[in-house]
Order: C-alpha cells, then structure tokens, then sequence
C-alpha cells in the first residue's frame, strides 16, 4: 500500500511538472488508458499508409531526397530544437498562458497530449511502416537514426492536436498555431524521420482525435478552463 501511494504521489508531480515523455510513460503503466477518447474511437480517420514501390510512395522518397539536397544546417537545428514531441518545444514561445504553466493547465494539457499519444502508438502498431532511412540507406537523416516506427507522425498529430486546442483557447491566433504545428511536422521530413504521407496521417489523426474530444462534456469543461487561464491580450 505505501508503495502504491509513493507511486501515485510521484505521478501526481509529474503531471503537474509539465508535459512530455517521462509522464507520458510513467502514465501509460500506471493510469487509464485514456481521459478523453479512447485510441480505437478513431483509428479509423487513418488510411493505410502507400504501398511500398506506388506511385505515392515514390514521391515521398523524392521528396525526401529533395530536402537531404537542399536543407541548411539552420533547418536541421529547428527540427532537433523539436525532437521531442511536447508542447513547450511546439509552442513555449507563443503559449497564450503563462510561464510557467499553472498547475491546472499542465494537467489539461497532459491529458489532451496523453490521448494523442495513445492513438499514435494504437496507429502506428497498426500499419507498422518503417522509417524512410531504414528503407533506403542513401537517406542520411538529420535527426539521426529516430527509433520506433513512421506511420503516422506523432509530431505532426500532437502538434496539431494542441494547435487545434489552442485555436479554441485564443481564436485570434488560429493562424500562428496552425503554422507552428505545419512547420513542426515539416521538420520531420526534412530531417529525415518521416515519409510526407506519414505526416498528412498525423494531421488527419489529430484532427481525429480533437473532433472527438469537443464531443465529450469532461473536455468541453476543461477546455472553459484553459480559456479561464490565457492571459488576456
């Protein structure tokens, strides 16, 4: 029992500590499987990846080509600064909440990243694409060789998943999110961790996921919340 109760107590300081991957899973062993919806709710907003040697298949390698061309060490230092998929390395620069984050709106957060996570993992173990670098060898990836599987892209769904959440909070800024979450899942492709389809399925899967949120009234109250919380401009 103590040991259970330490557990908790640690997971409680890790929620409330932020939003990133050591929470995420230290979450995953020890709490539900979901807040808002539930991963299998919406895998199928996800097509199957392009069939390997398709047409479609071929351009994603030519594009990804195209950016191991032309990319800079400048486009190379942007996608490491967001190699982690979390919300500060998104969006901590144009946050419309304050820094630090109050304890209420990284909690939120963490459950909106939380369900986003579980559907990307649920997606990916489905359609099981290998990264573009390790389908061809001539890819000389930025980012270096990323583990895990391509499809979808979690970047490209997390970011747009919070994107989306941050329209609502601040619809003012819609734009900017929009354009910060596109730039996060472009950086994928130039640095060589994704095929550009891995990337359009992360954004069909989190549009996915957040239409399925605004569904639910537990979410809908949190979302209240989060706008109670934005500093006002």
């Amino acid at each position: 029992m103590k040991l259970r109760k330490h557990l908790a107590l640690g997971l409680a300081a890790l929620l409330l500590s932020g939003c990133g991957y050591a929470q995420f899973y230290l979450y995953k062993l020890f709490g539900p499987d979901h807040h808002y919806v539930a991963a299998a709710s919406v895998l199928g907003a996800v097509p199957a990846p392009p069939a390997p040697g398709s047409e479609e298949d071929k351009k994603d390698f030519q594009t990804l080509f195209d950016w191991q061309a032309r990319r800079s060490e400048a486009d190379c230092a942007g996608a490491l600064a967001q190699a982690r998929a979390e919300y500060g390395a998104f969006f901590g620069d144009i946050s419309p909440f304050p820094d630090p984050l109050p304890p209420d709106v990284s909690k939120i957060l963490f459950r909106v990243y939380f369900d986003g996570g579980m559907a990307v993992g649920a997606a990916k173990e489905r359609f099981a694409r290998q990264r573009p670098f390790r389908r061809d060898k001539a890819l000389k990836p930025c980012l270096g060789k990323v583990p895990g599987l391509s499809y979808p892209s979690g970047h490209a769904a997390v970011s747009r998943l919070f994107a989306l959440l941050l329209s609502d909070v601040a619809p003012a800024r819609r734009a900017d999110f929009l354009a910060r979450s596109d730039r996060a899942a472009l950086n994928r492709v130039i640095g060589g961790a994704h095929h550009p389809s891995d990337i359009e399925a992360g954004k069909l899967l989190g549009d996915a996921v957040y239409a399925g949120m605004l569904r639910e009234a537990a979410f809908r109250a949190d979302l209240e919340k989060l706008k109670a919380l934005a500093v006002k401009r």
